[in-house]
């Protein structure tokens, strides 16, 4: 083998190996930006903090620096959901459609990898209940939600690395912290109760771990969401809502670099509203459990599918949620 055969042979073989590792790791990204909206979907067409019930395994994974992620996601919701008790509206049942679309960048920031991505949801929902002394009634709602943000640093173990450095790391412990932000960009109208936005800011601070075993994976999750007030809500009254805080736990196993499957779990507690200064008694302490499966397609392609369900239900939304994305991922040069 000549000299020049052996320079072209290592450089193909170290591309092979960028490839297979950021195939394996950098999808850390890959739905979180459209999740952050979906898991928010029923609250804001119910008027009920679903925000909690979000599950998104490998959020705080790390990616090489100047990667990019343009996503397309549907989600379909469907199941009984509780409003505040003190509304004369009972058994009520919920069937959503959303389609997302979604962008994420990483970059370096003090010398650690850092991302930020935003979403912004479609939904078209059917919403079905009794009212007090009407009976069966039925709403439809389509527009556009409220947008979504997160900004995300990992500060043990996740150097901000570029593609060929980051295809030669030992993968290891990693701790992050980031924000989640929902902006009131969403379609609302007070004088209905039922509405896409929630006419409110939203944000959530979270600190995760990601360790990896093997080909196995652990992650936790715990964050809280803080909401503002909505000034204008249901004919011109005032709606509060406490904290309401959540711990996530994922556990999952990689076939193959970009092939993986894990179970997901999150609990839930907080969140009670009250309106003009009146309690709603509605605090909520709730379970969700599910499943995520992720798979490369070639060509800077992936997929994903994840499906949860209520385990245990206080008060809140009981319902069953489908998820699937295309993402397409592209490299900027520093």
């Amino acid at each position: 083998m000549t000299k020049s055969e052996t320079g072209t042979e290592r450089k193909k073989m170290t591309e092979s190996a960028i490839a297979a590792s950021q195939d394996g790791w950098h999808r850390a990204c890959s739905l979180f930006c459209f999740l952050l909206c979906a898991g928010g979907v029923a609250a804001s067409v119910l008027s009920t903090s679903a925000s909690a019930q979000e599950l998104e395994p490998r959020a705080f994974s790390p990616s090489p620096i100047g990667t990019n992620f343009a996503l397309a996601a549907f989600t379909h919701l469907d199941g009984d959901v509780s409003l505040d008790p003190s509304l004369p509206i009972t058994n009520v049942h919920a069937n959503i459609n959303a389609y997302t679309v979604g962008y994420a960048h990483t970059f370096a920031l003090l010398g650690k990898q850092t991302s930020v991505a935003l979403a912004l949801p479609n939904v078209r929902a059917g919403v079905t209940g009794d009212v007090a002394e009407v009976g069966e009634r039925e709403a439809d709602r389509t527009g556009i939600g409220d947008l979504g943000l997160r900004f995300a640093i990992n500060l043990l173990g996740g150097a901000a690395l570029t593609p060929e450095e980051f295809a030669h790391r030992t993968p290891g412990t990693i701790v992050g912290i980031d924000l989640k932000i929902r902006a009131p960009t969403g379609q609302y109208d007070p004088s209905k109760l039922i509405n896409i936005g929630s006419n409110r800011w939203a944000f959530k601070p979270e600190i995760g771990i990601s360790q990896p075993i093997g080909k196995w994976f652990v992650d936790a999750i715990a964050g809280a969401w803080v909401f503002t007030d909505n000034n204008n809500f249901f004919g011109g009254k005032r709606r509060s809502e406490d904290p309401l805080y959540s711990l996530q736990l994922d556990a999952g196993y990689e076939f193959r670099p970009g092939l993986w499957l894990s179970a997901n779990g999150t609990y839930y507690t907080g969140g009670e509203t009250s309106t003009n200064g009146v309690q709603g008694g509605d605090r909520q302490q709730n379970t969700r459990y599910g499943i995520t499966a992720s798979a490369p397609l070639g060509a800077g392609w992936s997929t994903k599918f994840s499906w949860s369900r209520g385990l245990t239900t206080r008060i809140g939304g009981n319902y069953d949620e489908y998820t699937f994305a295309l993402q397409y991922r592209w490299f900027t040069r520093y």
